[in-house]
């Protein structure tokens, strides 16, 4: 595999002596969170915590990630699916849209189940006199919560933090005079339970989630068991105070402390869950064994000791990207009002800087190696009845919360994401088989922690989106990418390529033969709906773009693993002459890419979704780089769709206008985002809040700043003219390169290229350059009518390589 690397902007070299020191990045209010959506997240991957920072009366709403409704999925829900199949694709092929409509409803299967809230830790804390000096911040250098604030003379200060390592949340609470600090500790949730004081004076609360789901909109009876004692996991937290020099006493539902100078907190937790396939009661995990043992060994630790394992555990994963836009410190005013000014048009780089930083905060804190994905929350959620339940949307959210992992240097937070993957293809095959009577794996619009695979909706769900049917090829995507960064051959040959090729079989039988090229049927383009000629509205159809770019994004990866590996010829020349044959790409009459069959309208010309676009992110079949008639297709399309939109879709644009290599348009987008799509905490909010919009903002800066999809390494490839002057340290591109560079008006200045693979390099830049301690072989070429030159060179494992423009 050859890997380019290529600089958008003329640029000179610079040797920059010294190193480069990580920046603190503190969110921070005076005020308490007023509700949910002002509260600060901590998580450990595991573990989530909203602190809300009140003085009186603190809230600390819990989460655990594997408390789920529901049980293990029903693997035929819907035994007659597969013999409407043939009578919606007739539909289709003779335009009888409503038939299909009807017909694809009674291809669909039961909703997903729904992520629960874990319930909520009060402290309740007497106080005399006002209060002053009041602030809370969140350190996301440090992943710390601290609120303080003086009452009657005496300051008070309350942290917290999540302890992967030992799995509890730490809460230390302090007054600076001896024996004023008096509080109560009490647990809530909104659900039945049971709760207790143990005579080991713990705080226990133990509850039970709901064997069925529904939504707000549509409640249904809340029903906790069911006869085969299967569904609706047990669940339960425990706290303990581990150590004061005040006086512990307890009610039977609650414990105080009295005369404390200073106290520590521990609350551990833990469910029935035991696997996507297992039944959680019956067969679930003993949830109280486990939380004592992680409470337990916890409370014979000092905080010094639990403090400095968080710090280290969390630092090893953050410190690795640095990125700075801005020598000047940041203003000191509080975050909201910093959003507030900058909402005003006020510059604020250090904002910038914080907000990418907080989506890699974020990925760390609620997705770790051995978890479960992130949801559409992260981990986070205070609702029963949480937004689109909370779970796994595959037409773009959940692909979207790991764009960044790989080039953010976050790789072993994606591994929940690869594990979850290999579950739904187990899934995936049985809803193939008993929907469609096709080979591989099916995933489809909605998934769970149980890893449902079939069309949602009831029978009563949209089409447009319960029967989206390509997460298969979609998810198999993030299975490459992360050879392509790694570089890891056993990972791909062992893990990926059997999943990618077995998503390959299934679009293979997927696909059907119409007009001499080969169409998807039927086909959406997520949640989009079209104006047909004939006067009506539509919104399934066959070989929408999205479709045949997902594939053809599927069979050249598969492809290329397949050469990598040495293995599967025949296989790989059945997928190349299969992509060739797939419905060609148009352009329409208005310059933009075709998204439907048809060149037709749209109900909504700046819906959302621009799902069409795929193949230019986090596709790469369109670039600048490869065909401008395309791009520019694809540029007229996102000026006509428009720079407003969700969250997650103005973060979806920014990585697009990247790609396009526009830095000012997708600097535009990403101030959009923050202008009119944030909360006052930082969340991405749909509305409501969706954690994809974080992530995916975060991962377009990246793409702004280095992009590796084309086999090469663009440094600066859409820095946009706001950003004169900066460095970043510590960025990943495919082929296990690892990035820093500096620059200053605009201009490159110096640039150190590890290579962790050893992989052969291929400079691409639009000046000579000499490359320090290596032989090279140099050629001049043209891009878009100016002057390139490849610079070419073999690399060493581990070795650092310094780049000089000439």
């Amino acid at each position: 595999m050859k890997f380019r690397i290529l600089s958008i902007l003329p640029w000179l070299f610079l040797l920059v002596n010294g190193h480069s020191q990580q920046k603190e990045y503190r969110l921070w209010y005076d005020k308490p969170a007023k509700d949910w959506n002002e509260a600060l997240p901590l998580g450990n991957g595991r573990l989530g915590a909203m602190v809300f920072g009140r003085v009186d009366t603190e809230l600390i709403q819990l989460n655990e990630q594997t408390l789920w409704t529901g049980g293990p999925v029903d693997l035929n829900p819907n035994p007659q699916a597969s013999q409407f199949l043939q009578p919606v694709r007739d539909a289709l092929f003779s335009d009888s849209i409503g038939d299909a409509v009807q017909f694809l409803r009674k291809m669909q299967g039961p909703d997903t189940e729904m992520y629960q809230p874990l319930g909520d830790l009060l402290i309740t804390q007497p106080l005399n006199g006002p209060i002053t000096g009041y602030s809370r911040d969140l350190n996301i250098s440090r992943a710390i919560a601290t609120t303080k604030f003086t009452s009657n003379g005496t300051a008070f200060t309350r942290e917290i933090f999540i302890s992967a390592p030992d799995q509890v949340i730490v809460i230390r609470m302090r007054a600076s005079k001896k024996g004023a600090l008096t509080f109560s500790i009490d647990a809530r949730h909104e659900l039945e339970f049971k709760r207790e004081v143990t005579s080991t004076s713990e705080l226990v609360l133990k509850g039970k989630a709901r064997i069925t789901n529904d939504e707000r909109r549509n409640p249904k009876p809340i029903v906790f068991v069911d006869e085969a004692n299967c569904d609706g996991m047990r669940f339960q937290y425990r706290i303990k105070t581990s150590m004061t020099d005040g006086v512990i006493s307890n009610s039977d539902t609650s414990i105080h402390i009295a005369n404390a100078t200073e106290a520590i907190i521990i609350v551990s937790a833990a469910t029935s869950f035991n696997g996507f396939d297992r039944c959680p009661v019956k067969d679930g995990e003993n949830e109280e064994s486990i939380a004592k043992r992680y409470l337990n060994a916890a409370v014979k630790k000092t905080y010094g000791l639990l403090l400095t394992s968080h710090t280290n555990d969390y630092r090893k994963y953050f410190d690795r990207l640095e990125f700075s836009i801005t020598d000047q410190p940041a203003p000191d005013m509080p975050t909201d009002q910093r959003l507030a000014d900058y909402k005003t048009g006020k510059t604020d780089p250090s904002l910038e800087e914080m907000y990418f930083q907080f989506g890699r905060y974020l990925l760390i804190s609620c997705s770790r190696p051995g978890g479960q994905p992130a949801n559409l929350q992260g981990i986070w959620n205070h609702q029963v009845r949480p937004p689109w339940r909370s779970n796994y949307t595959t037409n773009i959210n959940l692909q979207m919360n790991y764009w960044l992992a790989q080039s953010c240097h976050l790789s072993e937070m994606e591994t929940p994401l690869i594990d979850h993957i290999r579950r739904l293809a187990k899934n995936g095959t049985s809803t193939a088989i008993n929907y469609y009577k096709m080979r591989g794996w099916a995933v489809h619009h909605n998934s769970d922690i149980w890893a449902q695979t079939n069309p949602v909706g009831n029978g009563t769900g949209d089409p447009k989106w319960a029967n989206w049917s390509l997460g298969s090829p979609w998810l198999s995507q993030h299975l490459y990418e992360r050879y392509r960064f790694t570089a890891d051959r056993k990972y791909l040959a062992n893990v990926a390529y059997p999943l990618m090729k077995a998503a390959a079989e299934f679009c293979l039988d997927w696909l059907v033969p119409h007009n001499g090229v080969l169409v998807t049927a039927p086909s959406t383009s997520p949640e989009n709906v079209y104006l047909h000629p004939n006067g009506f509205k539509g919104t399934v159809t066959i070989a929408s773009a999205m479709d045949m770019e997902i594939i053809w994004d599927l069979f050249t990866n598969v492809i290329e693993a397949a050469s990598v590996l040495k293995i599967d010829k025949e296989f790989a020349m059945l997928l190349k002459e299969k992509r060739q044959q797939l419905n060609p790409l148009k352009i329409g009459k208005k310059g933009n890419l075709v998204e439907w069959y048809g060149d037709w309208d749209d109900e909504d010309p700046l819906h959302r979704h621009v799902s069409h676009a795929f193949g230019l992110h986090p596709g790469r079949q369109i670039s600048p780089l490869i065909d401008e008639r395309y791009a520019n297709a694809i540029r007229k399309t996102l000026e006509m769709r428009g720079d407003g939109g969700t969250g997650w879709s103005k973060a979806w644009k920014i990585n697009f206008w990247a790609r396009l290599l526009d830095g000012d348009h997708a600097y535009k987008m990403y101030q959009e985002l923050l202008k009119t799509s944030t909360l006052n905490n930082l969340f991405d909010t749909h509305p409501p809040f969706q954690i994809d919009g974080n992530f995916g903002a975060t991962a377009g800066i990246a793409e702004m700043l280095v992009q590796s999809h084309l086999d090469e390494i663009q440094l600066l490839a859409a820095l946009p003219a706001e950003w004169q002057n900066g460095h970043v340290k510590g960025m990943k591109a495919r082929g296990n390169f690892e990035i820093e560079m500096h620059w200053a008006d605009g201009r490159l200045t110096s640039a150190i290229i590890t290579s962790v693979a050893g992989t052969n390099c291929v400079l691409r830049t639009d000046r000579k350059i000499f490359v320090t301690g290596v032989v090279t072989k140099t050629r001049e070429t043209l891009l878009a009518g100016h002057p390139q030159f490849i610079t070419s060179f073999p690399t060493s494992p581990g070795r650092k390589y310094k780049i000089q423009a000439l």
